[in-house]
């Protein structure tokens, strides 16, 4: 197995070479605004002149996955990197059509259309969803139907997405993909227990919103946010993700920036792996992260964002 990607790894590692490290991105945060951000990065490579930041990012992914398209003989081996972009296309598509079309719906790159999605969800016919997606969809397209309930219909299938991504992780070849399906749930988790203890939500809402992982005991992280958030901090000091305590404290945008730090961190070793699919793995996540730290920074910009401010927000860079 580890010599079916021998190929494919010499070519990500000259690939790597062009991602953007710590350097580059310090050259982003000084430049004086959105336009000249966006012109450093054409000159990099990046994108090309004229684009918008998410036509950038829409390329820029694409490119990634034409890339691996090239390596491989099959990109189905790394589907569980593209379930959360599938489960927030079929929530889009959901809310876009219990509104008429006057929800805009925001969709990322996807295996199906937005608007062959929003053919089934109209038509009523699941069956035209992967296994998974199916009993979700219906379930979440009739709470939002019937109860305009927006947020239970986002639970249903944020839920769904994280126990397709932990089961789809666990069935992965190397160490990577299990990797990055334990921490994306361990991740969702520990929001939602955050969430849960600032805004009061039970155990209920619990139960349905978080997923089973490896590395976290959901009794006791339920029954910590039900207490307050402190009680959440204390939990998590006796977990692996101890480290997270102070971004808590901090806001929501320290901690997701604390858990894609986490996850970084923990690929960056397949520097020095030249075989197997894990370097691969790594590759595209590493491409990800990249992609929302220059969110953060385009955003920033846009907005008139003290630099601080913006640094503070940006992962660390794989290379």
């Amino acid at each position: 197995m580890s010599n079916q990607y021998i190929f494919a790894v010499a070519r990500i590692r000259k690939k790597e070479l062009e991602l953007l490290n710590r350097e580059f991105m310090e050259q982003l945060l000084a430049a004086p605004g959105e336009e000249a951000c966006l012109q450093l990065l054409n000159e990099k490579g990046y994108g090309t002149a004229g684009q918008t930041a998410n036509e950038l990012f829409e390329e820029e992914e694409r490119k990634t996955w034409q890339l691996v398209g090239e390596l491989v003989p099959d990109v189905k081996v790394f589907d569980v990197l593209r379930l959360q972009n599938e489960y927030h296309n079929l929530k889009a598509a959901i809310k876009e059509t219990c509104t008429a079309g006057t929800h805009p719906g925001i969709y990322l790159n996807g295996s199906i259309a937005p608007e062959q999605l929003e053919k089934i969800l109209l038509e009523r016919d699941f069956r035209k969803l992967p296994d998974p997606m199916q009993e979700p969809a219906a379930r979440a397209l009739d709470v939002l139907l019937t109860l305009r309930d927006g947020q239970m219909c986002d639970c249903i299938i944020d839920r769904a997405a994280l126990d397709q991504i932990r089961e789809t992780a666990l069935a992965s070849d190397g160490e990577i993909l299990p990797l990055y399906g334990e921490l994306t749930v361990a991740a969702a988790d520990i929001k939602i227990a955050v969430r849960s203890a600032k805004t009061g939500k039970g155990a209920d809402f619990m139960k349905q919103a978080m997923a089973q992982c490896r590395t976290l005991d959901l009794r006791r992280l339920s029954q910590a946010a039900a207490a307050g958030l402190e009680e959440v901090i204390s939990y998590l000091k006796t977990t692996g993700y101890a480290d997270c305590a102070e971004e808590i404290r901090k806001s929501t945008a320290a901690l997701e920036c604390w858990c894609d730090n986490l996850l970084i961190r923990s690929i960056r070793p397949q520097l020095r792996n030249s075989f197997g699919i894990d370097p691969l793995a790594a590759y595209i996540l590493a491409r990800r992260i990249e992609s929302r730290s220059l969110r953060m920074i385009l955003t920033g910009k846009r907005n008139g964002f003290d630099e601080e401010e913006i640094r503070g927000r940006i992962r660390e860079t794989y290379v």
